[in-house]
């Protein structure tokens, strides 16, 4: 009598029972996929850093595969060359950190196989809260900037700008947007537009665009594009309108088209983080300024650098350019601020001579945060660590007032283009509006509104 093994028989009898339970649960692209590329092949394959032109931070960039064409084949699980590359004895990738494990490479095959499906929810990933934040105190104001006319008054909150009346005495929208934080704001030159540079730091730099032409609750986002893999700084203007620069944490400086955020240059002759930008008077060239301590001058219309302007004295923290002239104004590091002319620095020869200073002021005693000229050019408000901002002469570098009252450091200043104002802000969330010729204090109110929790008082604030 012929003896037959049981085991055959046990595999025939389970395998109708085991692939129904694997067909019963589909893998989810959002809840199982993107986790593993997340935890080993983002860092190589993102928007920033594209290894093999192949970005996997997204379902539809995946299956737009990279430089060898489409990454994978829905059905044939197989025949797609993202398997090829994670299996083997030493797996193509990722080429940094230990290869994915046989269970994780066989939940991707089980994707693809059962035809890759993308099931990412309307809005995964984005930031933007639903509803305007509640604040039971005001954050940190670190960006601020009357509009041309002196109507509008841009503050930065918390995922959010929010415009005020000029004159402060009404909150007439909120802008709210993904990022979390609110680096700088510019209006356009016809006060039309508002550019925001803001970021999710170390997950992307954001640059909003909003159409200011009915400003109401229901302003309209023009357009808001992630241009960098970090936090992205000190926005600005071309004369023209039509375009937009920025600096960032990733050591660049680019430069886009306003009307639809197209980049049209991308500079990368910084070695350290880049603060602040400004457009010459004409356009034609770019002014950065970055924490290695340079201001370098661009061809605006190239990207080709020129020169650096200025002696490299201490890390470049903030600076303002001239309304009227080629002129810029810098805050440091060590507290000092120095007023330059904005040009090629030829003449400095082997003694490294400061050819294009105009004129250094007195040294803050800590770093300098925020600068900013008046509209006539003739006034120089400086800020910092201290709880007070000092007003100089331009052209003398004289100290004309001192602005008390403040209750922490200074992170922002901008100018009434038609009064005899400066708003201050900074730590303690309050703006103050001063009249310059005395120093006096015109008004104080809050950045946000302020809804203390219930059971307790409000904020004197």
């Amino acid at each position: 009598m012929q003896l037959i093994s049981p085991l055959p028989l046990l595999v025939a009898l389970a395998a109708p029972l085991l692939a129904p339970a694997a067909e019963e649960k589909p893998v989810s692209f959002h809840k199982d996929i993107v986790p593993i590329f997340k935890k080993s092949c983002n860092g190589c394959h993102h928007p920033g850093k594209m290894k093999g032109d192949l970005d996997l931070t997204t379902y539809e960039a995946f299956k737009k595969g990279g430089k060898h064409g489409p990454a994978f084949k829905p059905g044939d699980a197989q025949g797609s060359s993202v398997i090829e590359e994670i299996t083997g004895e030493e797996p193509s990738m990722p080429k940094e950190g230990d290869p994915l494990t046989k269970d994780e490479v066989a939940l991707i095959a089980r994707w693809i196989a059962q035809g890759a499906v993308d099931d990412t929810p309307a809005g995964a990933g984005s930031l933007r809260p639903a509803q305007p934040p509640v604040y039971p105190v005001a954050p940190v104001v670190s960006a601020l900037a009357w509009s041309p006319d002196g109507r509008w008054l841009a503050v930065s909150g918390y995922h959010e700008v929010l415009l005020h009346s000029g004159d402060g005495s009404n909150l007439i929208a909120r802008l709210l947007g993904e990022s979390p934080r609110i680096e700088s704001v510019a209006f356009s030159p016809d006060g039309h537009r508002l550019a925001v540079a803001a970021s999710a730091p170390g997950r992307f730099g954001e640059i909003q665009i909003w159409d200011l032409t009915q400003p109401t609750a229901t302003n309209a986002l023009q357009w808001a594009r992630k241009v960098a893999t970090d936090a992205v700084f000190g926005i600005s203007w071309a004369p023209d309108g039509r375009r937009l620069a920025v600096g960032g944490a990733d050591k660049s400086v680019r430069v886009f088209a306003a009307a639809e955020g197209k980049e049209l240059l991308k500079f990368d002759n910084h070695s350290d983080w880049v603060f602040a930008t400004a457009f010459t008077t004409n356009g034609a060239r770019l002014l950065s300024g970055s924490r290695d301590r340079a201001m370098k001058l661009i061809d605006a219309a190239t990207g080709q650098f020129i020169d650096d302007i200025n002696k490299l004295l201490e890390p470049v923290q903030c600076f303002a350019r001239h309304p009227r002239a080629d002129l810029v104004a810098y805050g440091g590091e060590m507290g000092g601020t120095r007023i330059y002319r904005i040009s090629d620095n030829q003449g400095r020869t082997a003694a490294n001579n400061d050819v294009n200073l105009v004129k250094e002021l007195e040294r803050l005693p800590g770093p300098v945060c925020a600068v900013a000229f008046s509209p006539d050019g003739e006034t120089l408000a400086i800020g910092g660590m201290a709880p007070e901002v000092r007003l100089h002469a331009a052209k003398d570098g004289q100290r004309k007032a001192t602005l008390k009252g403040h209750e922490g450091a200074i992170f922002a200043l901008t100018f009434h283009p038609a009064s005899n104002w400066v708003a201050t802000a900074g730590f303690d969330g309050s703006i103050r509006i001063y009249e310059t010729d005395k120093g006096e204090l015109v008004s104080r109110f809050s950045s946000v509104p302020v809804q203390p929790p219930t059971g307790q008082r409000a904020s004197a604030r």
